[in-house]
C-alpha cells in the first residue's frame, strides 16, 4: 500500500512538473510580427531589413533582405543613402542565416514607412 501511495505520488510529481514546464514554455513563446518586414540590428553596427523567421531559436533566418548602403558624390562629397537588396551581390544570396547571439534588437517595419516605400519601389523596378 506504502508502495503504491509513493509510485502515486511520484507520477503526480512528475504530472506537475511536465505542467509546469508547459505553462513556462507557453507564457515565453516566441515574439511573432504582424508586419511583412522587420528591422534586425546586429551587434556589429549594420542594420538588415527583411522577412525574419524563427527568432527564438539559435540561428533565426532573414529572407528578401535589404540594407542601406552610403554613397559618396566624388564631386560634392554628398553622402546619399540608398536601400539596397541583397540579392545583387555576386554570389546572390536569398536569405541570410544569422546567429541569433548578435542579435541585439528587431523591430517591425511600419508598412506606411520610409523603408517599406522603397522596399515597394525596388520591387516595382524589378529588384
Amino acid at each position: 500500500m506504502k508502495k503504491t501511495l509513493a509510485i502515486a505520488g511520484v507520477g503526480l510529481l512528475v504530472l506537475a512538473a511536465l505542467a509546469l514546464g508547459f505553462w513556462k514554455g507557453s507564457a515565453s513563446a516566441r515574439p511573432k510580427f504582424d508586419t511583412f518586414y522587420q528591422a534586425v540590428l546586429l551587434d556589429n553596427g549594420q542594420v538588415y531589413y527583411g522577412k525574419l523567421e524563427g527568432l527564438g531559436t539559435p540561428f533565426p533566418v532573414l529572407t528578401d533582405v535589404y540594407y542601406v548602403e552610403h554613397q559618396v558624390n566624388s564631386q560634392t562629397k554628398e553622402v546619399k543613402n540608398v536601400l539596397v537588396r541583397r540579392a545583387t551581390e555576386w554570389h546572390a544570396p536569398d536569405r541570410m542565416v544569422i546567429s541569433a547571439s548578435h542579435i541585439v534588437l528587431v523591430e517591425p517595419v511600419n508598412p506606411t514607412s520610409k523603408v517599406a516605400d522603397l522596399i515597394s519601389q525596388l520591387k516595382a523596378e524589378g529588384h
